[in-house]
């Protein structure tokens, strides 16, 4: 229970920011309500991002944020007109970058959750003009049973061969593979477990429940989200299904940091292990409009495009049900560690605890001993929990896993460098006719013509999840008043997003905080990733023109839209005027690596490249954490593959 973080004036300035970002607008042709709607009266919004500000800030951010509504209140935003207000926050922002980081925020805030919070039929005010159809009726077919879950009690010590620190493609899959080998398993998941029929297809529902930090974790600068999956499955239970295999010069590339035999056909044979059993084909890629629009404009700039190979099981796949997959996949077609290899791990005897949080490994003499955890109950109430093992295998994600080995003093010098994140930026084009966007998977299609543009760097252009929440976000910082907001919003389902996805060469680094809490400093600025993600830009826009989009938005701040008839590019050179980061082109990132990496050289290397410490026997690293470098493609099929790889060396070394 959190203690008020704002007063009554302060709400009030907090909610006509809201309708200042999602304002009322008048129009004769309103069938649906959507354009007089204004954002405060979806219920909840203001206590919602109240207690976000509350859970995401420490007590000096809260204080300046407290400062800086009272200000904005006594400047009379309250009571002004729409156009004053959008004046005041403008000026209010070119007070200073961390004030205008701030403004960001809060307006961001306030589009995401005027679109997505629910009422209690799971419906919001604004879908049905924006043409998105809600939740799609549950499959009719026989669900897959639910996991068995252990249950500690208070200051518990469980004895087990081998604890297993996370449960997604890489945690998930050594579980299963250690536990068939006959050894005594234990997985500790920092997030929840959701069965499938559990979700229920709500953005807000999923970012909440299933989402690192909510899914509003951003870099330190606050100019990149970080998306990553924080329930039972980890990313391969919210995330869209592209199974990507590595270039060959990326293999390469990491053989020559020591794991010869990467380059080989040890790897394929990983490879095809894995892809067997979560179903990897390409028999469920159904293109929807974005993607035929994608397809479309590929094929007349004669670039590259490929249907996309997915983790599905084709008796189970729906294309209805297909489109919401990130916010969890309630026909249980989805192949994710959920339903393959923690399936195994259960069948076999392992104990699966979920809401446990390993604050630190365990060690006796330099050698692993186990792990302590922080167990949390359905009522918030926590607990310790310690798992005595010899084997101790981390994988609680690129964004923890180096800050458990930091908490715990291991790991050597390269622990939390190294961070890549495959930074992204999104472009969308509007076109005549609806696309269609919730139909069908989120990425079904791929152009993969500039993914070796430089010494095996490049990008790749993919599809997108459709969400109302996360792409009102997105529009905040394109629009420059809240009727373009709206009229962006209301073209939704006219709209096409494309999207790259950069290998980057640069790197950031986790941190601890004050707190002991990780802390992730990211930033594009090494000059191959900024020539490259510029570069993503120009091809992004040119897809959507070769298309036949009839306008075009992209995230830089004011920019006004392409449409049909302007010079295409010389849009595209006027990004150039924006920076990549904070006040200008917001970066994402679904994919993060390399922060405990595997290499020949234990002075830039945490782990040797079996995958063990360099300092400590018996801890694994069994994520993307150990990564040498970014794989430049969709992680999950990487980092399965290496997982298989290593859950055989783990055996290697231990025994039978």
């Amino acid at each position: 229970m959190h203690m008020p973080l704002l007063n009554d004036a302060q709400r009030d300035v907090l909610r006509a920011i809201v309708d200042t970002v999602v304002p009322s607008v008048t129009r004769a042709d309103d069938p649906t309500g959507f354009w007089a709607t204004p954002g405060s009266a979806v219920a909840g919004v203001v206590p919602r991002i109240e207690e976000l500000l509350a859970d995401r800030t420490d007590p000096q951010q809260q204080d300046a944020l407290r400062l800086l509504l009272d200000g904005i209140g006594e400047a009379g935003l309250v009571t002004a007109d729409a156009s004053t207000r959008e004046g005041l926050l403008e000026a209010v922002s070119s007070l200073a970058p961390e004030v205008a980081v701030a403004v960001a925020t809060l307006r961001g805030a306030a589009a995401l959750y005027a679109y997505s919070l629910t009422d209690a039929q799971g419906r919001n005010p604004f879908w049905a003009g924006v043409g998105n159809p809600g939740p799609q009726a549950a499959p009719t077919g026989p669900v897959h049973p639910p996991l068995p879950l252990y249950s500690p009690h208070a200051g518990e010590t469980l004895h087990a061969d081998v604890v297993v620190v996370g449960s997604g493609a890489g945690g998930g899959t050594i579980a299963g593979l250690l536990a068939c080998a006959g050894k005594d398993v234990v997985v500790l998941e920092a997030g929840d477990y959701f069965h499938e029929g559990d979700f229920n297809q709500l953005e807000s529902w999923a970012v909440r429940s299933m989402f690192y930090r909510e899914g509003f974790a951003q870099t330190a600068d606050g100019g990149g989200v970080l998306l990553a999956g924080h329930t039972l499955g980890g990313g391969t239970t919210v995330n869209w299904q592209n199974w990507v295999e590595p270039r060959r010069v990326v293999r390469e590339q990491w053989a020559d940091d020591g794991l010869t035999d990467v380059a080989g056909p040890e790897w394929d044979a990983h490879v095809a292990a894995v892809a067997a059993r979560v179903s990897a084909n390409a028999d469920c890629s159904d293109l929807n409009g974005p993607h035929r629009r994608m397809r479309e404009a590929a094929e007349r700039l004669g670039w590259s495009f490929k249907v996309a190979t997915r983790n599905v099981d084709p008796a189970r796949y729906d294309p209805k049900t297909a489109g919401y997959t990130q916010f969890g996949d309630r026909s249980g077609a989805k192949q994710g560690t959920v339903n393959t290899y923690l399936r195994d791990a259960a069948d076999a005897g392992a104990r699966i605890v979920v809401r446990a949080d390993v604050r630190t490994v365990l060690t006796r003499a330099g050698v692993a001993s186990g792990v302590e955890a922080r167990v949390r109950d359905r009522n918030g109430n926590r607990a310790w929990l310690t798992v005595k093992a010899p084997t101790v295998v981390l994988a609680a994600g690129a964004l923890e896993t180096p800050a458990i080995l930091l908490r715990s003093g291991l790991g050597g010098p390269a622990v939390g460098r190294n961070l890549r994140v495959h930074p992204s930026s999104g472009m969308f084009g509007v076109y005549a006719d609806p696309q269609d966007p919730w139909w069908g998977p989120p990425q079904a299609g791929v152009v993969d013509e500039f993914a070796d543009l430089r010494n095996g760097h490049g990008y790749l252009v993919e599809g997108s999840q459709y969400f109302t929440g996360m792409f009102a976000f997105q529009f905040t910082a394109q629009a420059r008043t809240g009727l373009e907001h709206k009229q962006a919003m209301a073209d939704l389902d006219r709209t096409a997003d494309f999207l790259f996805v950069l290998r980057d060469r640069g790197a950031g680094h986790v941190e601890l905080d004050a707190d002991g809490e990780a802390r992730h400093v990211y930033a594009v600025e090494d000059p191959r990733d900024v020539e490259l993600f510029r570069h993503g830009l120009g091809t992004l826009a040119r897809l959507h023109e070769a298309a036949g989009a009839q306008e075009i938005r992209s995230g830089a701040p004011g920019l006004r839209s392409w449409r049909r008839g302007d010079d295409v590019e010389a849009w595209i050179r006027a990004h150039d005027d924006y920076p990549i980061g904070p006040g200008g082109l917001l970066v994402g990132s679904a994919h993060q690596m390399g922060t405990a990496r595997m290499g020949r050289d234990r002075d830039t290397a945490a782990a040797n490249p079996d995958g063990e410490l360099y300092d400590t026997r018996g801890v694994w690293i069994g994520d993307t954490s150990a990564f040498p470098s970014a794989c430049g493609s969709n992680p999950m099929l990487s980092c399965m593959a290496l997982a298989h790889r290593t859950a055989e060396r783990v055996l290697g070394a231990v025994g039978p």
